[in-house]
């Protein structure tokens, strides 16, 4: 098979993974000294060249053959999709003739299951071993960590990996016994435990080797199966706070060909997808705990953001005086962000905030206004119900023009 063929087939086979951004890694560069390529710490997806093309990551897989049968995977073992697989020259070839066409900043690779775990883990090691031993490659490497494998393997890949990645797949325990039983959430979760560790001693031995600067993260499908947006969020916590994962990314199930019947026939909701990603946010950003988004079991709003949701149901906080508040609760007013937070504390020190100054820093106001109340503003829907709220703040479905048979 020529070598373009197998990029074809194993670049759309990777495109299911939604953990792949680049943010977090440590500033190399080749400029004055010998290598190649450069990482300057920021998410490479966000650099453009002077011709508008985006400078983003090549995202392939090392094989879409794989042991393993998860009914929700395009590349389970019984799906009949076309194989290819690339042997760990060819990747770093094309790694570095991409990187030198100026299409990519680095590399991201994943692997279906061949052979064993270990024999998978040791092939994605190689490529980056590659990369950065013989050719001294100074870009962006994500690779996604096989659980099952050698935790010696595990730790030899973040010392070549700026990000590791060990998918937890599915939000349960059961779940993932009824849709992936070859796949053990114990190892997934003593992978995890393998990355931090090394990230820990780096952290405590200064003189350590490099270690997955970048961190790890971990993607959970939504939708596959019948688990709440509340499981979800409570379970991605927990990740965070046991494991100190920098991402916890969420990608709606896609309905594969020739899907078994244990899996859904139609995607989720893609605004499910966009209101867990907003939660998550409020959980790693703002200081909000998942037991605050939920009152028990359920499913986010689909018609208004979590932060505006939280605000409509403790209105006995509302409205807070911009000028007197504290910064963690001016944070959680619907439509004002952290850094407007930042400003609007730094401008109180100077004199008294006004209305104006919201309109100025480019605030949200039709949904902060109900919340705030300024030097010369005192919002008219304070004694308006939540309910009459929600429907004059919630977001409308945009028009979208019929299709030719209705």
């Amino acid at each position: 098979m020529q070598l373009i063929e197998k990029l074809s087939i194993l670049a759309d086979a990777a495109k299911y993974d939604a953990s792949c951004a680049s943010s977090g890694a440590p500033k190399r560069t080749s400029e004055g000294k010998a290598g190649l390529g450069s990482s300057d710490g920021m998410g490479i997806c966000h650099s453009y060249t002077p011709d508008g093309r985006c400078v983003s990551l090549l995202k392939v897989l090392l094989t879409n053959f794989c042991l393993y049968d998860c009914q929700y995977c395009v590349n389970r073992r019984s799906s009949d999709v076309p194989r290819a697989r690339f042997n760990p020259e060819e990747v770093v070839s094309l790694t570095l003739d991409f990187y030198r066409r100026n299409c990519v900043s680095g590399l991201f690779l994943s692997s279906g299951i061949i052979r064993s775990a270990d024999y998978t883990m040791e092939q994605l090691v190689r490529v980056a071993k590659l990369l950065r031993e013989e050719h001294d490659f100074r870009g962006y490497i994500h690779l996604k960590t096989i659980p099952e494998a050698d935790p010696a393997l595990i730790a030899e890949a973040g010392r070549y990996a700026d990000r590791l990645s060990v998918n937890i797949e599915l939000p349960t325990d059961k779940s993932l016994q009824i849709l992936a039983p070859e796949k053990q959430i114990g190892s997934i979760k003593q992978a995890m435990q393998t990355i931090f560790t090394g990230e820990q001693t780096v952290l405590n031995e200064p003189r350590a080797p490099r270690f997955a600067p970048a961190g790890q993260s971990t993607q959970m499908i939504v939708g596959a199966d019948d688990t709440d947006d509340s499981t979800i969020l409570h379970g991605a916590e927990a990740l965070y706070g046991n494991f100190k994962l920098r991402r916890v990314y969420y990608s709606a199930f896609s309905p594969i060909p020739n899907s078994p019947k244990s899996v859904p026939l139609a995607a989720p909701p893609l605004m499910r997808e966009h209101r867990l990603y907003q939660a998550d946010f409020l959980l790693r950003s703002y200081g909000f705990r998942a037991n605050e988004l939920f009152a028990g079991p359920g499913d986010l709003a689909l018609d208004i953001d979590p932060k505006l949701a939280w605000a409509l149901e403790h209105r006995e906080v509302f409205p807070l005086d911009l000028n007197r508040a504290e910064a963690t609760l001016i944070a959680r007013i619907p439509g004002i962000g952290l850094r407007t937070t930042e400003r609007l504390v730094e401008l109180r020190r100077q004199r008294k905030i006004r209305f104006e100054d919201l309109a100025r820093m480019r605030c949200v106001l039709t949904k902060a206004k109900p919340f705030f109340i300024t030097s010369d503003y005192h919002p008219q829907q304070a004694e308006s119900t939540s309910v009459l709220l929600r429907e004059q703040l919630r977001d409308r479905p945009q028009p979208q023009q019929m299709g030719l048979w209705g």
